[in-house]
């Protein structure tokens, strides 16, 4: 059963005035509904103006962008733009408005009524782990910044957008409280199931977020893959280069298990120790330390057996990273 597209680029380009090169460059590919897709590249890549050229923030100078199966060039802009979520750096928050009157800011636009604004805003809160009843008429000020994000979100959230933009939203907060915004993300996406666009230029998060990672450089796509294919069959030397920083068991932290699962016997499965699908391989790797034995049995979160994975697998995948 062929996946549902989000989003379609077609031949995607944009040269500003006065430019001598384009900042996109011919750029076509598929964003499958329901999934994360990081943006990776580095400053000047190209990223935020394919972000920018999505939101119709920018004009294209050529090609097309479709938004499930219609140009966004034929919908009115407004209206367009009410369907997606947006989530910047800094958050944008009104600074003299509650974290509930910021999150309700679309819904007020689209005249809801207020009982169903303050549900929502509710909803949100805990969605985005922020308790009404601590934050609900708290100002900006007085959040740090890792809140400050989670009530962006939950703004781009409130009129229940089927696709969220985020321009690297992570990017100007502190290590601990990034990686406790990257999982609220997943969990979130997860459970919502919405499409979501993520620009980033760390390496690290962009696999871990992503079920597919586009990378780009001068303009172009260099690979569109999943992480786990983009770091064991780099499309270039670019993206080898890129995907080659940093210690490679720094990969292991942000690679599940899924690329892994071989088939299981009934006996195997009967018998073998449990883990997630989204367990990440370095955690794998500790329950093999931590249990011994030679396989782990691999599970959705409702219990449905995926199959197995085995140490020689994630041994082997580390003796390969070390060599390269």
């Amino acid at each position: 059963m062929e996946s549902e597209i989000a989003i379609e680029y077609k031949n995607v380009t944009k040269r500003f005035a006065g430019n001598q090169y384009d900042s996109v460059k011919n750029v076509s590919l598929r964003v499958e509904a329901g999934t994360i897709v990081t943006i990776l590249g580095t400053s000047g890549s190209g990223k935020t103006t394919l972000l920018k050229l999505t939101n119709r923030i920018y004009d294209l100078t050529s090609g097309d962008i479709e938004y499930y199966g219609q140009s966004i060039s034929a919908l009115p802009v407004n209206e367009y733009r009410r369907k997606l979520g947006y989530v910047i750096q800094q958050a944008g928050l009104f600074p003299h408005w509650t974290v509930a009157e910021n999150i309700a800011t679309i819904p007020q636009m689209l005249r809801w009524p207020k009982d169903k604004i303050r549900e929502r805003v509710l909803e949100l809160m805990q969605m985005v782990e922020l308790d009404p009843d601590t934050y609900y008429s708290r100002y900006p000020r007085q959040l740090s910044g890792g809140q400050q994000q989670r009530v962006g979100i939950a703004r781009a959230l409130a009129a229940k957008p089927s696709v969220m933009l985020m321009d690297e939203p992570f990017g100007a907060i502190d290590a601990l409280t990034r990686e406790n915004l990257q999982n609220a993300l997943i969990k979130l996406q997860r459970d919502i199931h919405n499409t979501i666009l993520f620009v980033t230029h760390d390496v690290q998060e962009a696999f871990k977020l992503a079920h597919k990672v586009i990378v780009m450089d001068k303009g172009e796509i260099q690979q569109y893959d999943t992480p786990y294919n983009i770091i064991s069959a780099p499309a270039n030397d670019f993206v080898r280069k890129l995907v080659s920083t940093g210690d490679f068991y720094d990969k292991f932290r942000v690679l599940t298990v899924t690329n892994l699962i071989e088939a299981a016997s009934a006996e195997e499965i009967r018998t073998g120790p449990r883990i997630s699908d989204q367990t990440f391989l370095n955690d794998a790797l500790g329950e093999f330390l931590r249990r011994g034995g030679e396989y782990l049995i691999v599970e959705t979160e409702d219990g449905k057996i995926r199959g197995k994975i085995s140490y020689n697998k994630i041994r082997q995948l580390a003796c390969n990273g070390v060599s390269k």
